[in-house]
């Protein structure tokens, strides 16, 4: 079947079957007056209203002077996104990008909704894909295989919707397998702790309030020896140590309401173990420059890691590399997001482009190796479980932002601990990755086949034909006829065109359409 141009290259047809022209299989039967705006759609209400959407209803409406005047069932297409959606009780028609098509004659409407599934036309991105749809050529086969077809496909949709929804299920308990390691991992309940192992062995151990004093002792240490080079740079040789009152100590937790932590735990503050930035503003004056570097988003930090598909470029002058250019392991969160479970969503950067920066829609976290993939795995729960959405700010758009980021609260263990907790993390949760990805190949196995069952159903090849079947052809010659016995017959001196009495709900009708359906024909939309 082919989309352009109006006719299709030549194929072998099973018996019985005929290519006919979509214009004599369908009528238009889309109103011009009675559709709902959006703004206008109910939660719930007496009447669906079907829209181009991806969803199978748009939303409600209670007004019956909207109901769609057509015969039932009908298909409704999307001019712009090429939905198709198979409708069988009364039904608001949803505002613009809208075609609503009725089978002519005796054809089965539920084939042709498959059948136009099967052969979608080809995307022009928003544009109107009606005009495309026209120009097809379809398959017809016998009427008692049409019945046939659809029972069959719909009969083995069934069985992969289950299929599906219980992959769906496997997901779930996947995710939420994940999500119990590491909370137990950040409540220190994964591994025997430091304390008890060093209890049992009769030996001392390093508690985690003294490795955040020597990270604290340190990072002084640095800004000292940064500061002096400074000062010597421009020629200011201190005369005492009153220069080092200026550096400003991180934040301490507050702990008022904090839950309890195992023995040699403690906590601390983002900004007390790591360094926090949040990337560079974009500005219409830096998407040009010579120093054009490729930068990362929000966008390109996934659950599964950094996704480098779509890299864009923007200006960094050599005063802000520095500050901007990212270090292989450094931490990335998404510091912004039109939903809360996105907010504070991390993955490490493993340096696949050289001399990548970050925009302000990204947080990035600087830690010394021994903690990144602690505070990976803590962040990572505490997006997971809700604690970054909690305290994310905003309207629409939700924003976790440098300074809240700076004084979030981890619970930080043992050095030993962390270590071995690290590595029990990575040992489970790496069952759940090679269980996901078996997933991910199970769902694109269904995808395919469900493509494979209409494309078999419209070659002929899922049910048997009969020999004793009415031929297409013939059926086709009889809607043919009724539908030139019902044209109206053209009388001179009249305008073109008709009273609006002559056309309920101004139905644009390309030909006569077909005869009402019974309202016990209105069952379900699908």
């Amino acid at each position: 079947m082919k989309a352009e141009g109006g006719t299709s290259a030549k194929k072998e047809l099973p018996r019985g079957w005929s290519l006919v022209p979509f214009v004599h299989v369908f009528s238009n039967i889309t109103s011009s007056r009675l559709k709902l705006p959006r703004s206008q759609y109910l939660e719930s209400g007496a009447y669906p209203v079907i829209d181009q959407g991806d969803q199978v209803v748009g939303g409600y409406s209670n007004d019956d002077s909207l109901v769609h005047p057509g015969p039932l069932p009908a298909i409704v297409f999307g001019d712009h996104t090429r939905c198709v959606k198979l409708v069988r009780e009364r039904f608001i028609q949803g505002a613009d990008g809208v075609k609503v098509l009725a089978p002519r004659g005796e054809l089965l409407c539920s084939y042709l909704c498959w059948l136009l599934k099967a052969h979608p036309v080809p995307s022009r991105g928003y544009a109107r894909h009606f005009a495309f749809l026209r120009k097809l050529t379809l398959p017809i086969s016998p009427l008692p295989e049409q019945h046939r077809i659809v029972e069959a496909i719909e009969t083995q949709f069934t069985k992969l919707d289950s299929a599906i929804a219980a992959l769906e299920r496997v997901r779930v308990t996947l995710k939420r397998y994940r999500a119990s390691v590491l909370k137990a991992a950040v409540e220190g309940r994964l591994v025997p702790t430091e304390a008890e192992l060093a209890r049992k062995e009769g030996r001392d151990y390093e508690p985690a309030s003294v490795l955040l004093e020597r990270i604290l002792k340190e990072r002084r240490r640095r800004w000292e020896e940064a500061e002096l080079v400074k000062m010597t740079a421009k020629g200011k040789v201190p005369k005492d140590d009153r220069w080092k009152g200026k550096y400003k100590e991180p934040v301490a937790p507050d702990t008022e309401g904090l839950p309890g932590l195992p023995g040699g735990w403690c906590w601390a503050t983002v900004e007390q173990l790591a360094e926090v930035q949040l990337g560079r503003q974009r500005s219409p004056k830096n998407h040009s420059g010579p120093y054009m570097m490729p930068y990362l988003r929000a966008a390109n930090i996934t659950w599964n890691g950094i996704d480098l598909s779509d890299v864009k470029t923007m200006n960094f002058a050599p005063d802000e590399q520095p500050r901007f250019k990212l270090h292989t392991g450094d931490i990335l969160l998404n510091e912004a997001s039109g939903s809360r479970s996105e907010v504070g969503k991390p993955a490490f950067w493993d340096g696949r482009i050289e001399n990548c920066c970050f925009q302000n829609t990204v947080l990035r976290v600087r830690a010394v190796p021994e903690l990144r993939d602690w505070l990976l795995s803590h962040f990572r729960c505490d997006a997971e479980g809700g604690r970054f959405a909690h305290e994310s700010r905003g309207v629409g758009i939700h924003h976790l932002g440098a300074a809240g980021l700076a004084i979030h609260t981890l619970a930080l263990p043992p050095l030993r601990e962390e270590a071995r907790i690290s590595s029990a993390i990575d040992q489970q949760v790496s069952v759940a990755a090679v269980t996901a990805s078996l997933l991910e190949v199970a769902e694109r196995k269904c995808r395919r086949l469900r493509q494979s069952i209409l494309k078999w159903a419209f070659e002929g090849k899922l049910v048997d034909q009969d020999p004793n079947d009415e031929p297409a052809s013939v059926l086709l010659q009889r809607i043919k006829a009724e539908r030139e016995a019902t044209k109206p017959a053209k009388k001179r001196g009249l305008r073109r065109g008709r009273r609006p009495s002559d056309n309920p709900g101004n139905v644009n009708r390309e030909d006569a359409p077909p005869p009402q359906a019974s309202p016990a024909a209105a069952a379900h939309v699908q």
